[in-house]
């Protein structure tokens, strides 16, 4: 089997475990976890700091600092890739490539990975190994692309939020909707004991089926910036009361699922009337969540490149 050396910078605690590890191994790859003096390729996460060096050099050093410069891009560097699991630009850090949540992105070096990806399972394109820990199962596309039922109409009509925090503008919607229907708050902000999501001691499965509803906003609003939330939400047979920006079209069906930000314009005054209407919930029961199932041969297509020029 071809090996290619790859280290890692910012990136987060479980990437080797991730997606793209097991995408390149699909490719028929062996992946040795090398140091960055000596790697093919540099994958810079989101928690990626640059070091500013000194542009000072000791005078007898310069002649091999040039010398290294006029090689060819082996010599001197590996090959660089940003893949960012959070919000940030595709742009954030230099690199030769980029994979991110960013939609419209014309630039042959990016990739659109949306962070739900990591989450599904892909055992039908041959990719299996990934996890879900905190919900506690792999999102089926199968099932997100049927509709969503009626279980959440016959559950206690209240929503629950699983968060880490309640910063703004978290705090404004979870007070909105809790002025229309109960909201009860589970995570590490509502309970000091827990130190993290990965530490909580519960299922997210287990505690989305016994509401209706469930408050998962985004953190942020940006084009493209979807992630395991709402879908989560969907396989647990609740109406996600989500917060994302309009072009969410692009991963998930808008009628599966209400959207409270176009909402805060008049302080959410719809939200009343829309949660207590029988006749308005029931249309969620008819709609899927994916209207056309995502393939990952695009990513494999790019990772192949990056392979290609890493190793040339």
């Amino acid at each position: 089997m071809k090996k290619i050396r790859i280290y890692l910078s910012g990136t987060q605690h479980d990437y080797q475990d991730g997606l793209v590890t097991l995408l390149i191994r699909e490719l028929g790859y062996e992946i040795d976890w090398v140091q960055s003096t000596n790697c093919d390729l540099l994958i810079y996460g989101a928690f990626y700091q640059e070091v500013k060096k000194s542009s000072w050099i000791p005078k007898l050093l310069r002649p091999l600092m040039r010398s290294k410069k006029s090689g060819s891009r082996s010599q001197y560097r590996p090959l660089t890739l940003f893949h960012t699991c959070e919000s940030l630009r595709h742009n954030h850090v230099a690199a030769d490539f980029s994979i991110s949540f960013d939609l419209g992105v014309r630039q042959e070096n990016h990739l659109r990975l949306p962070y739900w990806y990591e989450l599904v399972d892909w055992s039908h394109e041959g990719i299996c190994g990934n996890h879900n820990p905190r919900y506690g199962e792999l999102l089926s596309l199968k099932r997100l692309c049927e509709p969503l039922g009626s279980n959440f109409l016959a559950r206690p009509q209240k929503a629950v939020l699983i968060s880490s925090h309640l910063m703004e503008p978290r705090k404004m919607i979870f007070d909105a909707v809790g002025e229309v229907i109960p909201v009860t708050g589970m995570g590490p902000f509502f309970d000091p004991t827990i130190r993290n999501h990965h530490q909580s001691s519960f299922c997210k499965k287990e505690i989305l089926s016994q509401f209706a509803f469930n408050l998962c906003p985004e953190n942020n609003l940006y084009p493209g910036y979807y992630t395991e939330k709402i879908p989560e939400a969907f396989l647990s047979g609740c109406l996600a009361l989500g917060w994302v920006d309009s072009n969410v079209s692009a991963d998930f069906n808008p009628k599966a699922f209400i959207n409270l930000q176009p909402m805060v314009k008049d302080h959410f005054r719809e939200l009343n009337e829309l949660l207590h209407s029988r006749e308005h919930l029931l249309s969620y029961t008819k709609e899927p969540l994916v209207l056309q199932p995502p393939s990952l041969e695009p990513a494999k297509q790019f990772l192949s490149e990056i392979i290609r020029q890493a190793l040339s």
